[in-house]
């Protein structure tokens, strides 16, 4: 399936954009098929997200042995984790691992961003452009460029004079950054944020915390992972990956199979104090009708607010701290060590930006329209483009010159949040319109990797170059995809699921809330009747 081209160009099978979880999985399989794959890495080594995530408290909000590749059996078995929650260092530990294991890194390029990349119709072939002004050729091109990579850096007027030093937690410097003694401001109380702000509050003289929206956070109760748990759980391995990969989220939760107002308050309570006892997103599957019916999920939420409330001491704190806007778990709901209880600290200080918004930042201090708040530090936890931002700040172009930021410039529309019309043989892992974000990540990008590494096989075996989704098919996906978010509590939320975040992002709900298991079912079906919705040429 190689293509000839100029000698000015590198050529390829197959161009895999990103070099964290998915680009990994992407380039071993490509090469197991024996296509000839270049992969394009913008950071200095391996770990994508995890590369770049090095904040204070950065974990993963998904337990460890679920938070892994289960496509070998042997890596499954040999690595060994020391959490129940793994920290930032152990997991890129383990993506390196992986790396090594397969000798990954040395079709990665890495250092290396992609520009752009064009659809060629007279080759019906992709060139990517580096910023190295390097051009590639390549049939196939696989964007693994991550739902949250793209940091969003807010726009506040005097950020350029500021004398001292701020960071963002999505592009947090590799070198050790101590905060001890210093006056730090944290802006955002976002995933990133509830992790970060208990860790800089142990080390800073003064931690300032702008709060524009509170969120719903349950205790990880993170501890070491006893070796004979990790034996017992890796005994049934296969059996419990197979389980996982047909729930929902893609993570063996206790997912209940009552409505919460089909039991009494003490029955509830009691359901409810069990989950938060255990720690974890798994609280939210407490009851069947908690992402579907507001009262039901009125219980959920009003149960953590009274937890809040019982955490922290100063009243009007707490109320400021206690989430009122937004039904639980339709944000990302969040994990966290001693977030709350870390407000009792008398460093640490709460600052409503809803009611008292940031309006400058000057060379010492950081300025709100009532106060100034006196710094020497600023940590952005301001979150991402979530989804679409990776994909469109990149050139991409496909049939008749069409970009794809002005194809989406109205929302992103996928078919199967894997192939966009228009632009041939270019497939998305984890991209709008598929599981991603709601699922374990892992085994969202494992089911994509795999279908599109069938989808090539196919048509190397039926011998054809192209494969594009149909206008039709990809209508029928959005409604599809828009129809079950409606279904839910999702759709109401003003959240990053939706580019709430982003001023000026189309309000589209972006990633499939039907769950991985019934996902990867239409998925598989799509394939079994020989690619319903696409077409080959």
């Amino acid at each position: 399936m190689s293509i000839q081209t100029s000698e000015s160009s590198r050529t390829a099978d197959v161009i895999v954009v990103g070099a964290g979880f998915g680009g990994l999985y992407m380039l071993h399989k490509m090469r197991a098929m024996g296509m000839r794959t270049v992969c394009f890495e913008a950071g200095g080594d391996v770990g994508g997200t995890w590369y770049w995530n090095r904040y204070p408290g950065a974990r993963c909000d998904v337990e460890s042995l679920q938070y892994c590749y289960s496509f070998d059996e042997a890596l499954q078995q040999q690595w060994q984790w020391t959490e129940r929650y793994p920290e930032q260092p152990e997991i890129l530990s383990y993506i390196n691992h992986v790396a090594e294991r397969f000798d990954l890194r040395r079709d990665i390029r890495f250092d290396t961003t992609v520009t752009a990349a064009h659809f060629v119709e007279a080759s019906g072939a992709w060139q990517v452009t580096t910023d190295k002004d390097e051009s590639y050729i390549a049939r196939f091109l696989v964007m693994a460029t991550g739902a949250l990579s793209a940091a969003r850096h807010p726009d506040i007027p005097g950020l350029d004079t500021f004398t001292g030093k701020w960071y963002h937690t999505g592009r947090w410097p590799h070198e050790s950054v101590d905060f001890t003694g210093r006056r730090v401001a944290v802006v955002g109380t976002g995933s990133s944020g509830i992790q970060a702000i208990p860790v800089i509050a142990k080390a800073a003289s003064q931690v300032y915390v702008f709060q524009r929206t509170a969120n719903f956070s349950i205790p990880a109760w993170n501890r070491p992972l006893a070796a004979d748990a990790q034996r017992d759980f890796k005994a049934h391995y296969s059996e419990h990956r197979a389980r996982a990969k047909a729930t929902r989220s893609g993570i063996l939760y206790d997912y209940s199979q009552r409505s919460a107002l089909s039991v009494s308050e003490d029955e509830r309570r009691a359901e409810y104090e069990a989950r938060w006892a255990r720690g974890g997103a798994n609280f939210t599957h407490a009851f069947n009708d908690i992402f579907r019916d507001r009262l039901a999920n009125d219980t959920a939420a009003e149960f953590v607010r009274s937890k809040i409330r019982s955490i922290v001491k100063n009243p009007d704190v707490a109320e400021r701290l206690v989430p009122k806007d937004h039904a639980i778990g339709t944000k990302r709901i969040c994990v966290d060590t001693d977030y709350y209880a870390t407000f009792n600290r008398r460093n640490v200080e709460l600052v409503d930006v809803r009611r008292d918004p940031i309006v400058g930042i000057g060379p010492t201090q950081l300025q709100t329209r009532e106060r100034s708040f006196d710094v020497d530090r600023i940590v952005f936890a301001t979150g991402y483009d979530a989804v679409t931002g990776s994909l469109i700040r990149i050139d991409i172009r496909g049939r008749d010159g069409v970009k794809l930021a002005d194809r989406w410039r109205d929302g992103p529309r996928t078919y199967l949040g894997l192939t966009i019309v228009g632009f041939p043989n270019l497939f998305t892992i984890t991209g709008p319109g598929s599981p991603s974000v709601l699922t374990n990540v892992i085994m969202a990008i494992e089911q994509h990797v795999e279908w599109v590494s069938e989808c090539i096989a196919h048509m190397k075996r039926i011998g054809v170059k192209l494969i594009e989704a149909t206008r039709d098919a990809e209508d029928d996906w959005g409604l599809q995809v828009e129809a079950v978010a409606r279904a839910t509590l999702f759709a109401d939320a003003n959240s990053w699921y939706t580019g709430a975040n982003i001023p000026g992002k189309p309000r589209v709900f972006l990633p499939y809330v039907g769950g991985l298991g019934v996902y990867t079912e239409i998925c598989s079906k799509i394939a079994a009747a020989g690619y319903t919705g696409f077409q080959f040429s």
